[in-house]
């Protein structure tokens, strides 16, 4: 039985760990072609070398960069089906706390990259004959924090941001669709390593679990699996639309 995305093929940035593997490891399953990329390079081809995915080295902040990725997916395999912009972030501190310098480094790896990948990709994609972009985003674009004020706005700026893209995309019936995933507080190895580093460990971990009022943190899975439906063609009316996945954080 062919697979849900079988002859795809999927440019994923941010793949080396945590979301990005877990989707990368879930598109592969499913019959895709993919390709990882990341600025961390030892990372991203122990992950390509575990998993049988392709890996280019790049920051996804450098607008040369995102063409020269692009032309070599194209180059490689002829086409380019679905683009995940994973790829992203955490900034704290307040209003009060946070450094201009900081604040614009949130947006140029949240927002930036994202408005490049999409602006990048979507000539061969159309070529291709459309495909699926998926733009990560965050419950922290609904819920927000005194202490979140870049990383807060920069999330919300992602979903904005699909939709128009979005429209683009239909006014000009490429073939494209683009949505947004927003998770919630996901056990990644980065919560890991926050949980990890705070004075009660127990304590943290309990507190981030019982945020979401299901009572638990997501696993990597969950947001997973949610992507290979939007990369795959069960999801061909659905664009535009931020996808939430968090454990009902945002309407708490």
């Amino acid at each position: 039985m062919a697979g849900r995305v079988a002859g795809k093929v999927v440019l994923l940035t941010g793949g080396a760990m945590g979301l990005g593997k877990a989707a990368t490891k879930a598109l592969m399953a499913e019959g895709a072609t993919v390709i990882i990329t990341d600025i961390d390079e030892a990372a991203g081809r122990a992950t390509a070398a575990e998993l049988g995915c392709g890996y280019i080295k790049q920051d996804v902040t450098d607008w040369a960069r995102w063409q020269e990725v692009i032309a070599e997916v194209e180059a490689k395999h002829g086409r380019l089906d679905v683009l995940v912009n994973n790829a992203a972030i955490t900034v704290f501190g307040s209003i009060a706390d946070i450094s201009v310098e900081d604040f614009k480094r949130c947006y140029t790896v949240d927002v930036d990259s994202i408005f490049m990948g999409c602006k990048a990709a979507i000539p061969l994609m159309a070529k291709s004959g459309g495909g699926s972009i998926v733009n990560f985003s965050s419950a922290a674009g609904n819920k927000v924090s005194p202490d979140l004020a870049a990383y807060n706005s920069a999330k919300a700026a992602v979903v904005t941001l699909t939709k128009s893209i979005a429209l683009y995309c239909a006014r000009e019936q490429n073939g494209v669709r683009v949505n947004s995933v927003q998770p919630g507080t996901i056990l990644t190895p980065n919560v890991e390593s926050v949980i990890a580093g705070t004075p009660d460990p127990d304590a943290t971990r309990a507190a981030f679990s019982v945020a979401q009022p299901i009572g638990r943190m997501g696993e990597v899975e969950d947001i997973a699996h949610l992507v290979v439906y939007l990369a795959s063609d069960e999801s061909k009316f659905a664009t535009g639309a931020p996808f939430i996945v968090d454990g009902g954080l945002s309407i708490a």
